[in-house]
């Protein structure tokens, strides 16, 4: 895991507070697409828990695990004691239990590609199902969006985390759909958009900028004077575009 993925414990309370969350019928599309009952789910890389709750009150037990202690701490104050926590990464976890459903919310990028599906399908009942979702949190404006770019090049070219096997933005099939499409491991690959419109104060769209792990990898004076000057360009509140794309997959039966 590199150092880019354990850089939020630092910003822990921050991450909370100023990222998106989830819409309510993620879980309920994830739970039907498996077509059996779901009893139990793994979450890889829970963070501070946002996805954790949602899918607690959808009925399944969740263990959740995550390798950054700070980020374990903040998401045991709020999950409810039904759900089993664990400090892990993915590439750590043991291989002795299988769950119905195993799921990444805005995490999976920052898992070891080598061996990543067949230790998923380790994880996963034959028959049960795997999920992914996330997507850019992105201005709506275009003339926002211009002013913010030229506010950051000084410090950084970009912000967001490039697809982990370089598909361009504009194909119909995202990563990791992609990968999931060539695995032995799985089938009936889908993809699914769940549009998500917010208005945020130039300063909550600056707090969400700073729990990015592009800005955490700058030295803290120099972040602080990025966001800074991004948030005087930044008119009083702004429009984002927070749509979660979301890969659904069936583990393939064991012949």
């Amino acid at each position: 895991m590199s150092v880019r993925a354990l850089s939020f414990g630092a910003v822990a309370e921050i991450y909370e507070r100023f990222r998106p969350g989830y819409p309510a019928e993620l879980a309920g599309t994830v739970l039907a697409f498996a077509g059996r009952p779901v009893r139990t789910a793994l979450e890889i890389g829970s963070g501070t828990g946002k996805a954790t709750r949602l899918f607690a009150r959808a009925g399944p037990t969740v263990t959740a695990t995550e390798p950054d202690p700070s980020m374990l701490a903040e998401l045991r104050r709020h999950v409810p004691p039904s759900v089993r926590t664990i400090r892990a990464a993915f590439e750590d976890l043991a291989l002795d239990e299988r769950f119905d459903l195993v799921y990444a919310a805005a995490a999976l990028h920052w898992t070891a590609p080598d061996g990543r599906w067949p230790r998923m399908a380790a994880l996963i009942e034959p028959g049960g199902v795997f999920a992914s979702f996330g997507g850019p949190v992105q201005l709506t404006d275009p003339a926002v969006e211009k002013a913010v770019h030229a506010a950051r090049a000084p410090f950084l070219d970009r912000d967001d985390v490039p697809s982990p096997d370089g598909t361009p933005p504009e194909n119909d099939m995202q990563w990791p759909g992609t990968e999931l499409q060539v695995s032995e491991w799985f089938t009936d690959v889908r993809q699914l958009v769940f549009p998500q419109r917010l208005t945020l104060t130039a300063a909550d769209y600056t707090g969400h900028l700073s729990t990015l792990s592009a800005y955490l990898q700058l030295p803290p004076a120099t972040r602080t004077e990025a966001l800074t000057r991004i948030e005087r360009t930044l008119p009083p509140t702004v429009e984002i575009s927070a749509d979660v794309i979301t890969h659904l997959a069936r583990r393939r039966p064991t012949p």
